[in-house]
């Protein structure tokens, strides 16, 4: 019988994600949404300490092993933002903050040239065998880019359209799903999770 671990997210696209390189470390992955747990308040300062929090809390209140994921991108020009506030950037929730945060982006780097406008997605998976686990496992990835000044693409969500990626010569937006997973932040930290599992 497989060990039920909480993913904690609704994101359903998350889970699936998951799901996948878990299982085959004997993991049965549920969203913590189907437990009707909440998410906590995110206060870490950085991507490790926010999937930290997301971890622990979701072992606490399900009482057992949780993996969490807290990701965003990395824009150098501005110093590091939008960060941990990547899905609020421009201070608003729902479907139409996608936009509103490119929006913003681009107003933010209207002075900055071409050549000035590297970014960085990142992703931080954290792994708890419970509550109170005090080695729990890390895993981090990156992918390296440029902010372009105009959206390309249609695939993708969140700042896939303005994420220019040199490794396949065009925005995220622009790659179909199955080549996006393949080098994508999120893919390099679960290739990282699954070195860890499996060491």
């Amino acid at each position: 019988m497989k060990q039920k671990i909480v993913l904690a997210t609704g994101n359903k696209g998350k889970v699936r994600e998951m799901s996948d390189v878990l299982a085959d470390f004997g993991f049965e992955v549920v969203a913590q949404t189907d437990l009707d747990i909440e998410s906590p308040e995110e206060t870490g300062l950085t991507f490790v300490e926010n999937a930290l929090l997301k971890a622990r809390y979701a072992a606490k209140v399900s009482g057992l092993p949780a993996i969490a994921d807290d990701s965003g991108l990395v824009v150098e020009a501005l110093n590091g933002a939008p960060g941990l506030y990547s899905a609020r950037y421009a201070g608003i929730d729902g479907e139409t903050a996608d936009a509103e945060n490119r929006r913003k982006l681009l107003r933010d780097l209207a002075d900055v040239p071409v050549g000035k406008r590297q970014a960085k997605f990142v992703s931080c998976i954290v792994m708890l065998r419970h509550e109170t686990d005090p080695s729990p496992i890390i895993a981090e990835g990156e992918c390296l880019g440029e902010i372009i000044f105009a959206e390309k693409g249609e695939n993708g969500f969140g700042y896939d359209s303005l994420f220019f990626t040199p490794e396949k010569g065009c925005t995220f937006a622009e790659l179909e799903t199955v080549e996006k997973k393949k080098i994508s932040h999120r893919a390099r930290a679960l290739a990282v999770l699954k070195s860890k599992l499996g060491a």
